[in-house]
């Protein structure tokens, strides 16, 4: 990526931690960034995919940090393994100052990728889960079965735990305490 592109991207990410996503404009990121509104429209023709390549970018990071972060385990503790590395990676997304500013002003930007449509980020996370799902197969430490299909389960599953959890917790249960549970539904999930 050019360092014009992360340029832009730093400059999105504050402009939107400032204003939000709905009241951010590409005059904005230009003026934050330092550059010609020109320059902005030549790298994104829009605010929506900027956002999605932000996003993409905040994502991996987060995930990219967590999952895989591991050296390979012995087939009996492969399950467990990736299962805590999942909620790792779930946990880093919902303490996220990007995703949360999101959830916070725009939560409506979310729907689409939770209603009708896979977006470039899930997309990576699950190229992500499944490689590592068929590595742990490959030694007999996950089940067998389809590693794309696992890894869109597993997506599936932390939707919930990331942007939900706050519904669920009390003066009792706290978000440590699901992400315990999430690494127990995963390694069962998971377990050959």
């Amino acid at each position: 990526m050019t360092s014009n592109r992360h340029r832009l991207l730093d400059a999105a990410r504050e402009v939107i931690l400032a204003v939000g996503w709905r009241r951010a404009t590409l005059t904005d990121v230009a003026r934050r960034a330092g550059m010609s509104r020109m320059t902005v429209y030549r790298a994104f023709p829009d605010m929506q995919s900027l956002l999605a390549e932000l996003m993409t970018r905040e994502l991996l990071d987060q995930v990219g940090a967590v999952i895989g972060g591991t050296d390979a385990s012995p087939a009996d503790q492969a399950a467990d393994v990736l299962a805590r590395e999942f909620s790792a990676a779930v946990g880093a997304l919902r303490g996220n100052e990007l995703f949360r500013r999101i959830m916070d002003v725009d939560p409506e930007q979310l729907l689409p990728y939770l209603l009708h449509r896979r977006g470039r980020s899930q997309d990576a996370v699950i190229d992500i889960l499944s490689a590592r799902i068929a590595e742990a197969q490959s030694t007999g430490g996950v089940r067998d079965a389809d590693p794309v299909l696992m890894a869109r389960s597993l997506v599936l599953a932390a939707h919930g735990f990331a942007l939900s959890v706050a519904t669920m917790t009390d003066g009792v249960l706290t978000p440590a305490d699901f992400d315990a549970e999430l690494v127990t539904l995963a390694r069962r999930y998971l377990a050959p």
